[in-house]
């Protein structure tokens, strides 16, 4: 019975070759994208799996209304709340930044590596596996460091394992020595935790007033809970502890409380820390993009299992004497059922093993655009693919299996299936919502293009061309080591044969602003902005980026009163103060970065964007950097370039970096307009992978729609003849064989628009500033789809105009 199932099948594969392709292509490209996006979400999700325990390991993150969400937490709210909550087993503080790099020196050897500054019982938390030394007790003490597997080779050579003991210098504040007191091994699994050594928190190694302060957000922290706590609850109780706590320091500096807006604490388990992290996270993913992503690469396989489905029905007539003769002879309903569910698994297994190939295939080129390093090693992966090509296939092939066994032999022995209204009712359903998808897709593509267009050419605010800008590492913070050194560096490098100008400041265009604090109207104190970003900013900055003024003067190094208390403002600071341009000048602040200090605003500029214009511009306050706190955090080096001979300037620059800037660190350098640009990377991947799915639609859904119209104007032929010979035109046949398509288009586009906006609506909120929702894509979507599908149709309709009268006319 088998063997003749499989002959049947393969005959009708053979004489239906051109669905049969079509079918197979259409699945294969679907499960490709699939798959794609499936993996890269399976890997995101892969995230901390080797940490022991990692079910009672959780994230703190913090939210209030003056710095938003937060990753990090105060000492005291780490350390109270472990003390005062018995749920609260211990906790660990891991301040790790994978951009933050520090050179290591051993003899005359170095590395320029990441660290993790950590509580002693990090290791406790991050069980990583020893290689050499005690991992308990490696960071319990000043003068103690542990190194990665990978640090160690590059310092101890392939002897690594002896140097247990050894003196490293750490070239940061005062090149102090350390000694090796382990080796551990990072874990092969994704991890967001990969230092390349570990040492004690600096704060920790002696008591400072700052870790008493409740609103001194300094540590990322982690809580390592009981078995069975209620984690919300747990959540209430040191939400109320933080809030009480603040309160108190709110009312020291006189700060208004509003109870409306309590601070609150979230509980991310670690497991989940890498999607689901509330605030900025720890290298966190975008799962919002990876979702959309991963429905739209599910609403491609259903339009690829449509097109299975409304093809097995077309072909329903050319079947259906088939199914009346075998129910005469005694086939049952389930045995037909099983045997079309037979042919539809077949076809979509030759699917699935071409869609592997082509993942294989295209796997290195989507890790170079994702950044990773994904590979098909995953044993879960092929179970999980397995267990969806039996529901898809299932899913698929029940339709018109059913709809097949269910042909009335009195009827289909007659050969008068072809008219049946439910045979033409399920094809126009199924045509229907394959076009509404594809609409859909047309939509969505066309306003995701206009609106990261629309971010691409935002007036920024400063003109950044041909300016990188240098990182230089610090070495010293005594004495004003930082802002003379970026005073000799600034000298030495203007000197460089390219070299236009050179400016600096404490924020990064591009990367958003580092500090902020709050500020307060010096005369009216009940006025005040509680995030306003600090900007200290070298005198010739605002020339530097071609910033414009709205009011006032820049800063003038000739007057003292400009550099000791002068400050200039963007106007969002200023609206948010309640004034305009010419009213703010010359009216005084208090800024929270210096106690009892006023500050006196000299001229207001324009807003420029610090970070992407998917957010609002903050309000700063801008002075000269070489005033308090702030002569140790500007250390970078702003470089405009003469645009006759770039890579030669480079190249000038790089040789005097190595040479007598910073011998022994790498010359690390980025372009502030493609910094800048970065801002947008989740935007732009957003719009290529979704223009990348539009097309894979719009190919499927036009061969499903050739495969269709070809199978049904085929059964049509006889009725052309017919007419051909009573005297129509060509072009009246065609018409006739073309307009139901375009009906069903029409109706399907007018469907998909509310789909459509919502979706859209939905995405755009995303963006402080966005476009209005334009008309255009859905008209165009309608007229493009209707051309397409008029294209595709039309063409086989008019090769219908051109067949033997004869041979239709006289078969029966």
């Amino acid at each position: 019975m088998l063997k003749n199932w499989l002959k049947i099948a393969f005959i009708n594969y053979r004489k239906n070759w051109l669905s049969t392709i079509i079918n197979i292509l259409g699945l294969s490209v679907g499960l490709c994208v699939f798959l794609l996006i499936f993996i890269h979400w399976q890997d995101e999700r892969s995230y901390e799996n080797w940490i022991p325990n990692k079910e009672n390991i959780y994230l703190v993150e913090n939210s209030n209304a003056t710095f938003g969400k937060l990753i990090t937490s105060s000492y005291p709210e780490l350390a109270v709340s472990k003390e005062k909550f018995d749920e609260i087993e211990n906790f660990a503080i891991v301040n790790l930044w994978k951009d933050y790099k520090i050179r290591l020196i051993s003899g005359g050897k170095s590395v320029f590596t990441t660290n993790a500054k950590v509580t002693d019982n990090f290791f406790e938390f991050f069980p990583y596996e020893k290689v050499a030394g005690d991992l308990k007790n490696a960071v319990n003490g000043d003068g103690k460091i542990a190194i990665s597997e990978e640090t160690a080779k590059v310092l101890f050579g392939d002897d690594y394992s002896n140097c247990i003991g050894r003196k490293l210098q750490l070239d940061d504040s005062e090149n102090k020595s350390y000694v090796v007191s382990a080796v551990y091994k990072l874990p092969t699994s994704n991890t967001v935790f990969r230092p390349g050594f570990v040492m004690k928190h600096p704060n920790f190694l002696n008591k400072n007033k700052y870790d008493d302060q409740w609103t001194n957000y300094s540590y990322v922290g982690y809580f390592k809970l009981k078995p069975g706590t209620d984690v919300q609850d747990l959540e209430k109780k040191l939400s109320n502890l933080l809030w009480e706590n603040e309160k108190i320091t709110m009312k020291k500096w006189g700060e208004k409380i509003d109870e409306k807006n309590k601070s609150k604490v979230s509980l991310t388990p670690i497991s989940k820390m890498k999607l689901d992290a509330k605030s900025e996270g720890v290298d966190k993913g975008d799962k919002k993009s990876i979702m959309i992503l991963l429905g739209l690469s599910a609403l491609i396989l259903l339009l690829s299992g449509i097109n299975l489905i409304n093809l097995k029905t077309a072909q329903a007539s050319q079947r259906a004497k088939e199914v009346g003769i075998r129910k005469v002879v005694g086939s049952t309903k389930s045995k037909l059922i099983l045997q079309f569910l037979i042919e539809t698994f077949m076809i979509c297994l030759v699917a699935y093993i071409i869609a592997f190939a082509m993942v294989e295939l295209l796997l290195p080129s989507y890790n170079k655009f994702l950044g990773k390093d994904i590979k098909l090693d995953n044993g879960q992966l092929f179970i999980y693919t397995g267990l969806l090509l039996l529901v898809f296939s299932l899913i698929s092939g029940l339709i018109p299996a059913i709809y097949l066994s269910n042909f009335k032999p009195i009827n289909t022995l007659k050969g008068n299936f072809a008219r049946s209204r439910q045979g033409v009712w399920l094809r126009n359903s199924i045509l229907t919502l394959q076009l509404i998808i594809s609409s859909f897709f047309i939509i969505c593509s066309l306003i995701i293009h206009t609106q990261v267009g629309y971010m691409m050419n935002k007036d920024l605010g400063f003109k950044g061309d041909q300016v990188i800008r240098i990182q230089f590492k610090k070495a010293g913070w005594k004495d004003d080591y930082i802002s003379k050194k970026y005073l000799r560096l600034k000298n030495e490098v203007s000197k460089i044969a390219g070299v236009q100008d050179i400016t600096s400041s404490v924020f990064n265009i591009g990367n958003g602003l580092i500090n902020s604090s709050s500020v307060k109207n010096a005369i009216d104190t009940t006025k005040s902005i509680s995030s306003v970003g600090v900007g200290g900013i070298d005198y010739n900055f605002f020339k530097f980026y071609k910033i414009k003024f709205v009011a006032g003067r820049d800063l003038d190094l000739r007057y003292a009163s400009d550099t000791i208390s002068g400050a200039i403002a963007n106007e969002t600071f200023v609206k948010k103060m309640g004034w305009n341009a010419k009213q703010a000048l010359g009216k005084e602040i208090l800024p929270g970065w210096e106690e009892k200090k006023k500050y006196k605003i000299l001229g207001v500029v324009k807003d420029f964007y610090v970070t992407g214009v998917d957010k609002p511009v903050d309000p700063v306050v801008m002075f000269n950097y070489d005033r308090n706190w702030v002569k140790n955090n500007v250390q970078n080096l702003q470089i405009k370039l003469s645009g006759n001979d770039i890579d030669g300037t480079l190249e000038r620059i790089k040789e005097f970096w190595l040479t007598k800037a910073e011998p022994g660190y790498p010359f690390d350098y980025e372009f502030v307009d493609k910094q800048f640009a970065r801002t947008f990377e989740k935007f732009q991947k957003q719009q290529t992978l979704f223009t990348t799915l539009n097309i894979v639609v719009l190919v499927i859904a036009l061969l499903g729609l050739f495969a269709l119209s070809s199978l049904l104007i085929e059964q049509k032929l006889k009725d052309v003849a017919i007419k051909k010979t009573l005297g129509a035109d060509g072009k009246t046949i065609i018409w006739d064989l073309t307009k139901r398509f375009l009906l069903i288009c029409s109706f399907a586009v007018l469907l998909s628009i509310p789909i459509s906006y919502y979706a859209m609506n939905e995405w755009l909120k995303d963006f402080s500033y966005r476009i209005e929702m334009p008309v255009w894509p859905y008209i165009l979507s309608m007229i493009l789809l209707l051309i397409l599908t008029f294209s595709v149709v039309s063409f086989k309709a008019y090769r219908a105009t051109k067949i033997n009268l004869v041979k239709y006319l006289k078969y029966e």
